[in-house]
């Protein structure tokens, strides 16, 4: 829902969204545009489906089988797909090589693109305890981004789904996620998911996966509803073409 809300603004300046609908509660919101119509979701639950078709079809983790079905999505012409994956996924190289390969030579693979489909996984390992779940989010994000962040960051996510499914307030149990983290990634983490970091605080678009989880986990904290939260979070979407630029990833809207 969230995906589908915002997705008509992800192309668009910060701020789009609020100027549109500066009152909560108003209706229409759900408006589609830049491509997509109204409820219509990106690809990032594109993905986030087959994640979960792989999972089920599969009964557990066939990484070779959910990176087939990343590029047989890929090759079937889908209306979006950011630049940085669709070169992962036709690079020619094996499921195994193909992110740390563009990795080594772009030096950039820090986008939010493998935590923005981690919702299906991370309730699929939830019941799996903390140590598979954060395995899983990792080697799965390790598909197509080759920077350990953007594992970190998927597999923060992962956990922070398992604790909520055994009614552990999410935001109490950050500071023990965060010690399970790289120590090479862990500052940055610290930094975005504390609270008394705003995303206006970003030293980078939030695109970059750490600023993407902090400014969701932000929403979270700040907000008393689901409605508001998934509101404050469309807030700050970035200028995908200025990401594009940052981090190597970015925007190849093929029908908008």
């Amino acid at each position: 829902m969230g995906d589908a809300l915002g997705g008509p603004f992800e192309f668009g300046p910060q701020g789009a969204f609020s100027a549109r609908f500066p009152t909560p509660g108003a209706g229409d919101e759900m408006c589609g545009g830049g491509g997509w119509d109204p409820g219509e979701a990106t690809d990032d639950t594109q993905m986030a489906v087959l994640v979960a078709e792989s999972l089920l079809e599969r009964r557990g983790l066939d990484l070779p089988d959910i990176f087939a079905r990343f590029q047989r999505w890929a090759a079937s012409d889908p209306k979006d797909i950011d630049l940085h994956t669709e070169d992962v996924l036709t690079n020619g190289m094996p499921w195994d090589l193909a992110a740390a390969i563009h990795f080594q030579v772009n030096q950039r693979a820090a986008g939010n693109g493998s935590l923005m489909r981690a919702s299906t996984s991370a309730v699929h390992f939830a019941a799996a305890g903390q140590q598979a779940t954060m395995d899983a989010a990792r080697r799965i994000a390790a598909l197509t981004h080759g920077d350990r962040a953007a594992w970190e960051g998927t597999a923060i996510f992962h956990e922070l789904i398992r604790v909520t499914f055994e009614d552990i307030n999410p935001l109490t149990a950050l500071p023990d996620i965060l010690a399970l983290i790289h120590p090479d990634h862990r500052s940055r983490y610290d930094t975005v998911l504390s609270p008394d970091w705003h995303p206006d605080q970003a030293t980078e678009f939030n695109g970059a996966v750490w600023p993407c989880l902090g400014s969701s986990v932000w929403a979270l904290r700040t907000t008393g509803s689901f409605e508001d939260a998934i509101r404050g979070r469309v807030l700050y979407l970035p200028d995908l073409l200025q990401l594009a630029h940052r981090l190597g990833e970015g925007p190849s809207m093929r029908g908008g």
